[in-house]
């Protein structure tokens, strides 16, 4: 794409770097995000919840596993394992711990 067009790989990776974070600031902010051409996203609150769950029960169970003995070789994959679905869990807490608004980041009106 950088010699068809004649421009330098950095400015077309920062370019498409900033689209990729501005979607993600506008799913983080709104729960959703369109994009022209190929509709409008949602984050499913439900899903996530569902998903944060999953992860919950997943770094319980390695938990457990990393009191056994085991090799080295074994440890260091479990290891490697475990900081990933922190970090999923870690990126998912915020999002699904937003009482007061729906799927839209709209907040929504109290019952009176």
């Amino acid at each position: 794409m950088a010699i068809s067009m004649v421009v330098s790989e950095k400015i077309i990776d920062s370019v498409v770097t900033h689209q990729f974070d501005s979607a993600n600031d506008a799913v983080n902010m709104y729960k959703s995000v369109e994009i022209s051409g190929f509709g409008k996203f949602y984050f499913n609150d439900k899903k996530a919840l569902a998903q944060y769950n999953k992860l919950l029960g997943i770094k319980s169970t390695y938990q457990k596993m990393m009191l056994e003995d085991m090799t080295d070789v074994k440890r260091n994959a479990l290891e490697l394992k475990m900081k990933i679905i922190e970090s999923s869990i870690k990126s998912l807490k915020p999002k699904i711990n937003e009482p007061g608004t729906n799927n839209r980041g709209m907040e929504e009106s109290s019952s009176s």
